[in-house]
């Protein structure tokens, strides 16, 4: 019999087989194998055409179908990704890094390749591509019936990666010296993602952990910037004790409720959280004292403390003394916050707030309700732990992984209730409205948990 006619009988049992007859295309998965195979060598053929001296990967395969012909045709698209990899003529290596632009734009090809599997042919026959935006073709494909394909496929768990790295850049209004800094960032970033995962996984509380404005910085950079090491030192000046009152504490109180909270306010890459707690006690004692509540400087203690660090740290022992030295604190609007130090030009004439004296509170966190319930708000601090990632709910790691003896962020206690049954603190952190629950850290109860018992103290206005 003839090549033709061995060809025709071939055709016609393969459309048989295969349910529909020559030249009918058929749709295809695009993760079977022989379709996986041919997106490499497509990939292949558009390196070698192209006239860029960079190299480009598959993302992701789309719109698969095929056709019965003198073999069979296969028609589809690929999302391919630019790397950092130069072009060698050889095939592109698998530890290529995407280079940053690919955070937002891809190439997007169409492909018809022939397979003759009796000649062990395969012919790339058609080629048409054109940029494309990559966070839209995430977003398209990301429908609830994709899920369980996107957590499976490592390219598509990429594209997932880039889509959430270009919306927190546009979130935070990042920026990024040059592409080598937002590439080291984007890393920086993923690791981020698993480590929020981890943690999450780990808690034991409502809290929701994931992406914030600090995922873009390792851990160390996270602590040299925003926490405060000195707080876990053996320096602290002895402060007298608080008298505890006898009645027990209400069931919930919340000072922000009865005017006795500033807004938020925001510390920036500055160590001086220990600053902002202390300051946000005052502002609290002066108006349960005197009826006004008025937002205090705390670049005073960063730039007149002469016992603190600045932005390297400090303690709120020691910034209740220089206040009490320097003879009292001026506005915010007097004098506003830097985020770093500079040099000391606080002025009597422009004091608007004193303390006469400080008081240490005890560890017993129920004593501890019944003091900010009748006395104001209270300086705290606490192991950060898993503050890099917090978003909102009741934070409850184990102590394990939150030490209570590891302090390291000065913050303020404004308030305590229960959420569905789980006793939480409500606490006033200096990082801005934009991390947190509006800026509010909320963590668990009666454990102990992150050492929120271990420093707290008030200042005393008579």
């Amino acid at each position: 019999m003839e090549m033709a006619g061995l060809y025709l009988v071939f055709m016609t049992a393969v459309g048989l087989v295969s349910g529909f007859p020559p030249g009918h295309w058929q749709e295809v998965p695009s993760e079977e194998p022989v379709i996986q195979t041919l997106a490499e060598i497509a990939v292949r053929e558009y390196n070698r055409r192209s006239d860029q001296n960079v190299a480009y990967i598959k993302l992701r395969v789309t719109d698969v179908r095929k056709q019965l012909v003198s073999g069979v045709k296969y028609d589809f698209s690929i999302l391919l990704g630019r790397t950092m990899c130069k072009k060698n003529g050889e095939e592109t290596p698998n530890n290529c890094q995407l280079h940053v632009s690919a955070v937002e734009k891809g190439v997007k090809c169409n492909f018809v390749v022939l397979l003759v599997p009796w000649l062990n042919e395969t012919k790339v026959l058609h080629q048409l591509c054109s940029q494309e935006d990559i966070i839209n073709d995430v977003a398209e494909t990301s429908s609830p019936s994709n899920q369980d394909m996107l957590s499976s496929n490592t390219e598509d768990a990429l594209l997932e990666t880039l889509s959430l790295f270009k919306e927190f850049v546009t979130t935070y209004n990042k920026t990024y010296q040059n592409d080598e800094e937002a590439l080291g960032r984007l890393r920086i970033f993923s690791e981020n993602l698993k480590k929020a995962k981890d943690i999450q996984e780990k808690d034991q509380g409502t809290a929701e952990y994931g992406i914030t404005k600090f995922s873009d910085l390792t851990e160390e950079e996270f602590r040299t910037l925003y926490l405060n090491p000195l707080l876990s030192s053996q320096g602290h000046r002895i402060i007298k004790k608080a008298v505890i009152p006898k009645d027990p504490p209400p069931a919930q109180w919340d000072w922000r409720d009865h005017g006795a909270v500033t807004e938020v306010k925001n510390q920036g890459m500055c160590g001086s959280c220990w600053a902002f707690s202390v300051i946000g006690n005052i502002e609290g004692q002066w108006f349960l004292k005197k009826g006004s509540l008025v937002s205090l400087s705390e670049q005073e203690l960063v730039d007149c403390d002469g016992v603190d660090h600045a932005c390297g740290g400090g303690l709120p022992s020691s910034a209740y003394e220089a206040i009490e030295k320097l003879g009292g604190v001026e506005t915010e609007q007097d004098y506003r916050y830097q985020g770093h130090k500079q040099g000391c030009s606080f002025s009597t004439s422009k004091v608007s707030a004193y303390i006469n004296s400080s008081v240490e509170i005890p560890k017993d966190e129920t004593e501890i309700a019944a003091w900010l319930a009748q006395n104001g708000p209270i300086s705290i601090a606490l192991n950060a732990f898993a503050m890099q990632f917090y978003r909102k709910g009741i934070s409850h790691p184990f102590k394990i992984f939150c030490s209570p003896w590891f302090i390291d962020h000065a913050v303020l206690l404004v308030g305590y209730g229960d959420r569905n049954g789980m006793p939480f603190w409500a606490i006033k952190n200096s990082w801005g409205k934009d991390w947190g629950e509006q800026g509010y850290y909320y963590l668990n109860r009666g454990s102990g948990a992150c050492g929120v018992n271990q420093m707290c103290s008030s200042a005393v206005v008579n």
